[in-house]
This record gives C-alpha cells, structure tokens and sequence, in this order.
C-alpha cells in the first residue's frame, strides 16, 4: 500500500509595493495566513503589520538598486526600505522560532490587504521572549506579564 501525497496549501500570489512604486514584489500567501504584529522597538515604531513566509514565497520584482537596508541588534534580519519613500516593504533573515530562513512581508504595503480586517497574532520581541509564542493580544511593553507564556 502507498502512502497518500500531501499536497501542500495552495498559496495566492498578491503584489506589493512602497508608496512610489519603485520597490516592487510578489508573495504568495496562503489563504488562511497568520498576519502579525511585535512590539520590539524597531516594529513599534514602524508599526509593521507582517506575514512570514518562506523566501522561495518571495520574489522581488523591481527596484533592487532603489532598496535601503538597516541591520541591528541581534542582527536577525535585514530590513529593506525605499530609499525614495521611506517606505519598509519587508526584511528577510534567519530565526530558529518561526522556522529558520524566512522573509517578513510588511502587509500595509498590500494594497489587496486591509490589516484592519486581519486577526492579529502578537510577538514580544521586545523581551526575546519567542519561546512563550504568539498570543492574540499585544504583549505589555513593560510590567509583570512580560515573561508569561502566551494565553
């Protein structure tokens, strides 16, 4: 007897970009992708609401030559902005909790997408606290539930 072939989710490809139009990209998504959201001080301030995906879901269509990029801290990622706009598209690195190689789509930049629609997972960054998860409210900045695990 075989084994029966997992076919893996159908994804939907959408196509993003920075406010002027020189940073250009494709990624596909699946239909019932996780939207998130973390509160280190580098997404609180740009206020990122992201889907990870795996790079081979990511294609950059144009603009390479128009892209900044900004490394800091643990230097996890790369983050890529348009050095026209100012406008953070996505950042891609490496990350043992949420599966090693990834990119961060920055789903605002989705013109298709509207984030106020999207049920949030929240990440505490800000604690390195990826162990405890994600959690459907933003975890707290500062206080006691910092090191909790996710509820």
């Amino acid at each position: 007897m075989s084994k029966p072939v997992t076919v893996p989710p159908a994804t939907v490809p959408h196509l993003g970009s920075c406010h002027c139009g020189a940073v250009r990209f494709e990624v596909r998504l699946k239909p019932d992708f996780q939207a998130t959201r973390c509160n280190c001080s580098i997404c609180a301030k740009t206020a990122i609401t992201g889907a990870i995906v795996k790079p081979d879901a990511f294609r950059l269509l144009s603009g390479e030559d128009d892209r900044g990029s900004y490394v800091w801290g643990g230097q996890v990622a790369t983050r890529y902005f348009c050095k026209h706009c100012g406008i953070h598209c996505y950042g891609a690195g490496y990350l043992a909790e949420v599966g090693g190689d990834f990119v961060s789509v920055n789903l605002n930049t989705i013109d298709a997408i509207d984030v106020n629609e999207l049920e949030i997972g929240h990440w505490d960054g800000r604690h390195d606290n990826w162990m405890a998860g994600m959690r459907d409210k933003p975890w707290p900045v500062f206080g006691s539930e910092i090191h909790s695990i996710a509820s």
